[in-house]
């Protein structure tokens, strides 16, 4: 018998109420009532149709100056939404023949991933005036990527463009062709990309602004097989950090930041901010202590939202969450979070979590750092949660945890006068619409142009806003 077997079967002869399944490494579970927050929410917009099918809404950005918000469905359209949420209208369809854009939206998992706005988008006359980055997949690998698969098989590219719009108060995209700014050879289908984002904390003085953040996936698969989230000469299972108006990068269409943890190592890329990760879909920054939050997706075992910091390895695949990975199907319970040199989750759940019997999980979706005080409930919050489900969770902001399903505490939405998770609201939106109910929610967060806080799905096309 191996000591890891002994070991569970030691725990369902000592506490039974602690029962765990083999590949469930937590003896304590999200407590489903308690410290539970309930808030109201609106539906903010509506985003169309697109080919008879609800939009994949992705991400949303309000960027400075504009006075509207941009709402990217994962097929290839970004819409421009009014503040009040009553006008949407098309602002760019990047699958217009004009622009030369080819893009792979085969399954759930491929298209445009993220968008991120120059934060000088609105200046006119500066260097990042009316400029935009998407971060999407296409079938047309012809040309030579910048960084490469890590094995022979490449399944698609997954390419970063530069979109340069004449006037950045046209409600309407009005440059031309983007300029393709770097390109990644992906050896498989999933786990493709993550957001792109510039800090939106600094200002023009700090080096920093304007540095674009981009979450890279561990190139699929399961396991990590080519163990590329650990190879710093790979480009894969990074958080890369690039300057994108530079020109000394290896290509010379981007920049490096001289302030990069790597920069003038001979065995790892310049690009790496962070590494060790296998989905990051989505990170946010703390207004208050300027901490990055990065929720990344598990394999078949944890699920976990950490703070990402320069230079950072975050232990995937030696790791899964806070224990050491031997497989799809077990982690090792042994010395649990005991190397000192890796960046362990502040929160994490099983995807064996009772919470979740019955439903479509797990991924790590998220996160947005609630400093606002227009829903009190909510001050000082780190939402993050979980993506098929639709389940919001909480933790605290001034009092970090440290990881396990104890720092999980839910938050539901007052619907019809209960409280619902974001699946019951869509699949009530879905009966409404005539439609087969949704069986998972592809949840995604973002802020509104004042700190609001909006979520995004794939099954209903609604943009819902919490509200007080």
């Amino acid at each position: 018998m191996s000591m890891i077997r002994a070991l569970f079967l030691s725990l369902l002869v000592v506490s039974p109420a602690l029962a765990q399944a083999p590949n469930d490494p937590f003896p304590n579970r999200i407590a489903a009532e308690a410290n539970v927050i309930r808030v109201n929410y609106r539906e903010f917009a509506v985003l169309p149709d697109a080919d008879g099918a609800p939009a994949r809404a992705m991400h949303a950005v309000s960027p400075d100056g504009v006075g509207r918000i941009f709402v990217l469905d994962m097929g290839g359209r970004i819409y421009s939404v009014s503040r009040d949420g009553t006008n949407v209208q098309l602002y760019l369809d990047l699958l217009d023949p004009r622009f030369g854009v080819s893009i792979e939206a085969g399954g759930r998992e491929r298209g445009i991933q993220s968008f991120a706005i120059h934060p000088q988008f609105g200046i006119p006359g500066a260097p990042g005036s009316g400029k935009f980055y998407t971060w999407g997949d296409s079938d047309n690998t012809s040309p030579v990527a910048d960084f490469p698969s890590g094995g022979e098989a490449i399944t698609h590219h997954t390419i970063l463009l530069e979109w340069t719009a004449r006037s950045p108060a046209s409600l309407a995209y009005d440059g031309t062709a983007p300029r393709e700014v770097a390109r990644f050879a992906q050896p498989f289908g999933n786990h493709n990309g993550g957001q792109l984002a510039f800090n939106p904390l600094v200002t023009g003085n700090d080096p920093d602004y304007g540095m674009l953040y981009i979450g890279i996936g561990d190139g699929g698969s399961g396991g990590d097989p080519m163990r590329l989230a650990q190879n710093l000469t790979i480009g894969f299972g990074k958080i890369f950090r690039i300057d994108p108006l530079g020109t000394d990068g290896p290509n010379g269409k981007y920049g490096i930041p001289a302030d990069n943890p790597f920069v003038g190592d001979a065995d790892a890329l310049p690009e790496i901010w962070a590494y060790g990760l296998r989905n990051p879909q989505r990170f946010a920054w703390d207004s208050e202590t300027g901490a990055m939050y990065v929720s990344d997706i598990g394999q078949n075992i944890v699920e976990e939202i950490s703070i990402a910091t320069n230079g950072a390895n975050l232990g995937w695949n030696d790791w899964e969450g806070s224990f050491r990975f031997i497989s799809r199907e077990a982690v090792d319970l042994a010395n649990p979070r005991s190397d000192p040199a890796l960046t362990y989750p502040v929160s994490e759940y099983a995807q064996l979590d009772p919470l979740f019997e019955g439903m479509s999980c797990c991924a790590a979706s998220g996160a947005v750092v609630y400093r606002g005080t227009l829903i009190p409930q909510l001050t000082d919050k780190v939402l993050w949660g979980d993506n098929p489900s639709g389940e919001i969770f909480w933790f605290d902001a001034n009092n970090v945890p440290e990881g396990s399903p104890a720092s999980v505490h839910r938050v539901l939405l007052n619907h019809n006068g209960e409280a619902h998770t974001l699946l019951e609201v869509i699949q009530d939106k879905n009966r409404e619409q005539g439609r087969e109910p949704a069986t998972r929610v592809d949840m995604r967060m973002a802020t509104g142009p004042a700190g609001e806080i909006l979520l995004l799905n794939k099954q209903d096309g609604v943009i819902r806003m919490l509200v007080p």
